[in-house]
């Protein structure tokens, strides 16, 4: 049972890398080296995704050649990550406004 939990995070953490690594390559295709470093930085010290999500998109579509829905696929489990965090917001922002 451990095993299959080491498993998961290792999996985990090799999409992150490579989601990190086509983003960078998207953002600096399309704007540049800094813009790429600045997004990087964003993405580690706020914990905005959102950038990086895009990039990953761009880079696996137009630098690597994929097809859309690939691209997608590739950059699309980081938003899953992103659209439970938004509705819970959303979600205690109108309970809170209730009260």
């Amino acid at each position: 049972m451990a095993a299959l939990g080491i498993l998961g995070f290792l999996i985990f953490v090799t999409v992150a890398i490579i989601q990190t690594a086509v983003g960078y390559i998207g953002i600096e295709h399309h704007f540049g080296t800094f813009v790429a470093i600045v997004v990087i930085i964003l993405a580690f010290t706020f914990r905005l995704m959102l950038p990086l999500t895009i990039g990953t998109f761009l880079g696996a579509m137009n630098v690597w050649g994929w097809p859309w829905y690939g691209a997608l696929a590739l950059a699309s489990p980081g938003l899953l990550f992103v659209i439970p965090t938004l509705i819970t917001s959303v979600i205690a922002t109108v309970f809170q406004n209730n009260k």
